[in-house]
C-alpha cells in the first residue's frame, strides 16, 4: 500500500477491546469485502470491509478473521486466514502477504492459507455456544448486492443451526466511534493531504477553468501525497450548481462572479478526510456571497464550540438549528413570523439549509457510531452547515474535521484557509 505501515498494536488493541465485549464461549468471524465485478474481465477497484481493517489492518481481498478468546488451543484465539500466493498470482497481480509479512501487520501469530478455514473454524465453532457475525448496519446503508459476510451468514447457519447468533455491528460501532491517539493522527495525516490539496487547488481557480479541471488538481495532490485518492466522489460546484448538495458531474466550465463550492477529500491508510470551503471564481466574493459566507461560518464557529463530551446530537442539531434562523432572519430570506408560523417537525430554515450539521467521521466518510448517545472524548465529527438559495445561484457550506476531547473541541483542519479575507489573499497574491 501507499502509506506509511501502521503500528501493529494498533490492531491488538482494537481486538483486545473486541473481545472483552463478547459472551463467553464465544467465536467471533469477519470477511474481506468482495473484489466488485466491472464489465467484460474487469473489476472495480478493492475497498477493504473496515471492520475487518479496524481489527487487523490487513488491506487485501479474500481474507478472514476468527476470534475465540475462550478457545482450548491458545493458538487458535486469535487466527488469520489469507487467500496463498504464489509465483504465477506475483506475476499477474502483485505480490500478496506472506505468513511473516501478515504477522508484522496483524500482530496475530497464527496465520494459515484459506484451504485450512473449514478445519480452523469447525473446529472451533464446535468448541462456542455462541457465533458473533458481522454485517453493514449503518443507518444509512442501502445494501442492495449481497455481501461476503451475507453470503457466510447464510453458510453457517445452515451448518451450525444450534449455536446462539449475534450482531458485532453494535459492538464495532462503539468500540469504532472512539478513535485512539494513533487513529487521531492517521486522520490528520488524511486532513493534512487535503489541505495540500485544497492550497494547490486555490492558485489554479479562475474564470474559465472547468471544474473537472480542478478535480485533476486535487487528484494530483492527493496522490503525490500517498494517498489512494477522494474520500468520496469530490463535489465541484460552480454557480447554480453549489445549490445541489451532491452534485458529482464536474463538468462545468467556472464563469465570471459563480460561487464555487467544493465538498473533497482525501483517503489515507482507509480514514477519511471531509473537507467544504466555498471560494469565489473571480477571487473577491461580491456583496451577497460575502454576507451569505459570513452568515455561514458565524454558525460554523458557534456549532464548533457545541461539539463537547456529554452533548446530544439530537440537541446539537436544534441548537444548530436555532442559530440558523438567526442568520436567514438577518439575511431577509426568513421572516421573525415565518419562525412562529413553522411546524416544528418541518422548520423553516430547513428551506435554505436542508442536510445535518455533523456525522462520525473515520475509516468510512459517514462513520458508523451511536446517533442516540451522548458525544463522547475520542469521536470525531463533521461540522458543515450551509445556506443554499438556488434563485440566487448561491450555495455555501463550510466544514471542518472536528476530535471531542474533555478539553473543548479540536479542529483537525484549523491550518487550512476558511477566513474570506485569507482566501482572497490567496487567491489574489
Amino acid at each position: 500500500m501507499r502509506y506509511h505501515r501502521i503500528d501493529h498494536r494498533l490492531f491488538v488493541s482494537n481486538r483486545k477491546r473486541f473481545t472483552e465485549s463478547l459472551l463467553p464461549q464465544s467465536l467471533a468471524v469477519f470477511n474481506a469485502n468482495d473484489i466488485m465485478p466491472g464489465n467484460a474481465d474487469g473489476t472495480l477497484k478493492f475497498k477493504q470491509n473496515s471492520d475487518l481493517f479496524h481489527l487487523t489492518g490487513v488491506d487485501q481481498e479474500e481474507t478472514i478473521l476468527l476470534l475465540a478468546p475462550d478457545a482450548r488451543d491458545e493458538e487458535h484465539r486469535e487466527v488469520l486466514f489469507l487467500r496463498e500466493t504464489n509465483a504465477t498470482i506475483a506475476i499477474w497481480e502483485g505480490e500478496k502477504l506472506t505468513v511473516d509479512e501478515a504477522r508484522k501487520v496483524t500482530g496475530i501469530q497464527t496465520i494459515y492459507w484459506l484451504r485450512d478455514f473449514d478445519r480452523i473454524f469447525g473446529n472451533l465453532a464446535t468448541q462456542s455456544t455462541n457465533i458473533y457475525l458481522n454485517t453493514n448496519e449503518h443507518g444509512r446503508a442501502t445494501v442492495s448486492v449481497e455481501s461476503r459476510d451475507m453470503r457466510f451468514i447464510k453458510r453457517c447457519k445452515k451448518q451450525f443451526p444450534l449455536h446462539q447468533y449475534h450482531r458485532s455491528a453494535p459492538i464495532m460501532q462503539r468500540l469504532r466511534a472512539v478513535k485512539s491517539k494513533v487513529e487521531v493522527a492517521l486522520l490528520q495525516e488524511a486532513c493534512d493531504i487535503t489541505e495540500k490539496g485544497f492550497r494547490r487547488l486555490l492558485k489554479m481557480v479562475r474564470p474559465g477553468v472547468w471544474e473537472y479541471e480542478l478535480e485533476a488538481e486535487l487528484i494530483h495532490e492527493f496522490i503525490r501525497n500517498r494517498s489512494q485518492g477522494f474520500a468520496y466522489e469530490p463535489i465541484i460546484a460552480s454557480g447554480k450548481n453549489s445549490c445541489v448538495l451532491h452534485y458529482i458531474d464536474n463538468n462545468k466550465q467556472c464563469k465570471k462572479g459563480d460561487i464555487l463550492l467544493l465538498d473533497i477529500g482525501a483517503e489515507y491508510a482507509n480514514y477519511d478526510a471531509d473537507l467544504s470551503r466555498t471560494i469565489p471564481v473571480s477571487g473577491k466574493y461580491s456583496k451577497r456571497q460575502r454576507e451569505v459566507y459570513d452568515a455561514v461560518l458565524r454558525v460554523q464557529n458557534a456549532a464548533i464550540g457545541l461539539l463537547r463530551p456529554g452533548t446530544m446530537l439530537k440537541d446539537y442539531h436544534h441548537e444548530v438549528g436555532q442559530l440558523m434562523e438567526a442568520e436567514l432572519v438577518r439575511l431577509k430570506l426568513m421572516s421573525k413570523e415565518d419562525i412562529l408560523r413553522q411546524d416544528p417537525k418541518h422548520p423553516a430554515y430547513k428551506k435554505y439549509f436542508m442536510h445535518g450539521t455533523s456525522h462520525f467521521l473515520g475509516l468510512d466518510t459517514h462513520d458508523v457510531g451511536d446517533w442516540d448517545q451522548p458525544m463522547a472524548d475520542g469521536n470525531v465529527f463533521t461540522c458543515e452547515p450551509g445556506i443554499y438559495i438556488p434563485e440566487e445561484g448561491i450555495g455555501v457550506r463550510i466544514e471542518d474535521d472536528i476530535l471531542i476531547t474533555q478539553k473543548g473541541p479540536v479542529n483537525l483542519m484549523r491550518n487550512i484557509p476558511k477566513e474570506a479575507e485569507e482566501i482572497e489573499e490567496l487567491m489574489n497574491p
